[in-house]
């Protein structure tokens, strides 16, 4: 048998899991979390559609927990196979599964005193600390550009592609039955020419592409159009004299944040500001990529031998509660980066609180924002939001930076897609479905080529691709 089953990111952005059957073997792509709706992260709790227990291995593509927040379930369902991933990718997991782990457990905690008082049964959190723990030991690092056989009759290798630090292309050989195929899981695309990172790695061959569609229906900033952008909401804040709020994924999108603070912080003003980096995952995130140089760019080669990328005379790293919360009461010339990046918990939405009813104030929205989050309420302008069970009205100004996007666009998916010789069919994933089928459409006008967009659940019969 060679099969490939579509478990998750099916016409949806978050849950990526995908199912590869090669013989007797069972190995998992990404084992993520799904988040956005009170009802899509229920789903989280539901059992997986697979047993556990058979599975060989699975291969990780990067840390997001949108592609590996679910493996501590996986192993609480009696998975005990190795789990590959890069080396800066084993790294960023057990920071960001700690982290997640003590949220549920501290909103299972919380929720647990209400219920008490009810009367009602106490609900678990989705997984403990030391659930997450146990993922790290069975952890295998597994470089780029080493060929590693998983189980007979699949071969993996780990290619670049660009997203956060340690994320990977996976390109997949399969043999079975006298049939070979060479699926090619894009992970999650970075974009040529971002800060930091190398641009993803092309890729010639495949029988089959598994492809994100993050931003499949629409462009991109260019990079230098979104410095010009910064630069501005920085001179238009300095006169308002009020405070900026950047909600930011801790891993990639505050090292970036970081990195253009650094590169430009004479032209932008910013030792007029009070810089302040709001979240303990950051900071140790941005120590993570600070020990991985080998897979910057040339540029940022070069400048973190001149000192260190994500250093500013004015930042203030904050640990503790009490130090998040006296920043609460600096009125204006504040900067502050904070999680999460999506405004769906961490210290963001404290701040939220103080500032967002204020007119002199700004909300920098600079990744993505999936449905039903409260970042991506204030992206589509919502006049009131709610925190805490109080409504808190939305004066300050919502700013939407596109163009400092992890994700490559659509014209970069179509030129990463255009190295493939023989224009493989593609199966789309990672996307809502708007952008799924722009992507598809555009797909198949460029190169002809075949395109689904598979439901949740849908099989791939690996032996009949022809």
């Amino acid at each position: 048998m060679l099969e490939l089953e579509i478990i998750g990111a099916a016409r949806e952005v978050t849950g990526s899991c995908s199912l590869l059957r090669v013989g007797g073997g069972r190995v998992l792509v990404d084992c993520g979390l799904i988040q956005g709706r009170l009802q899509d992260v229920a789903r989280n709790r539901e059992p997986f559609p697979f047993d556990s227990r058979t599975l060989d291995a699975v291969i990780l593509t990067h840390a997001h927990l949108d592609h590996s927040g679910r493996l501590p379930l996986l192993l609480a369902a009696g998975f005990r196979g190795p789990i590959y991933a890069h080396p800066a990718t084993v790294e960023l997991c057990a920071l960001l599964l700690e982290d997640a782990a003590y949220i549920h457990e501290k909103d299972a905690e919380w929720e647990n005193r209400k219920r008490e008082r009810k009367g009602l049964t106490p609900v678990q959190p989705l997984f403990t600390r030391d659930q997450a723990e146990q993922v790290l030991t069975q952890m295998r690092p597994l470089p780029f550009d080493e060929l590693h056989k998983v189980l007979p009759g699949l071969q993996v290798r780990l290619r670049d592609a660009g997203h956060i630090l340690g994320s990977a292309i996976v390109e997949a050989w399969l043999e079975w039955g006298g049939t070979r195929r060479k699926l090619v899981f894009s992970g999650d695309l970075g974009r040529p020419g971002a800060p930091i990172l190398r641009d993803p790695t092309p890729v010639e061959e495949a029988d089959l592409v598994i492809l994100e569609s993050t931003y499949g229906d629409r462009l991109h900033r260019s990079w230098a159009a979104t410095q010009a952008e910064l630069r501005e909401l920085m001179t238009i804040a300095q006169d308002r004299r009020g405070n900026i709020l950047i909600p930011a994924f801790a891993v990639g999108r505050t090292q970036e944040i970081l990195y253009a603070f650094h590169r430009h912080f004479q032209e932008w003003g910013l030792g007029n500001w009070r810089i302040f980096l709001d979240s303990p995952l950051a900071q140790r995130a941005t120590e993570v990529y600070a020990r991985h140089l080998r897979l910057y760019d040339a540029e940022a080669r070069a400048l973190a031998r001149g000192g260190g990328l994500f250093r500013l005379p004015n930042l203030t790293a904050t640990e503790t509660p009490e130090a998040s919360q006296a920043i609460n009461r600096i009125r204006s010339g504040a900067i502050i980066i904070a999680g999460s990046g999506m405004c769906d918990g961490g210290r963001i939405k404290q701040h939220l609180k103080h500032n967002v009813w204020r007119r002199d104030c700004h909300v920098v929205i600079v990744g993505f924002q999936a449905q039903g989050t409260l970042g991506r309420q204030l992206v589509d302008g919502a006049r009131y939001i709610r925190l805490w069970g109080e409504t808190i009205k939305v004066n300050a100004q919502v700013h939407t930076i596109g163009g400092l996007s992890a994700h490559a666009d659509q014209a970069e998916l179509l030129a990463w897609y255009d190295h493939f010789r023989e224009r493989p069919p593609l199966a789309l994933v990672h996307g809502e479905l708007a952008a799924m089928e722009a992507l598809a459409q555009k797909l198949r006008s460029t190169f002809a080529t075949r395109v689904t967009l598979p439901s949740p659940g849908q099989r791939i019969d690996l032996h009949r691709l022809e």
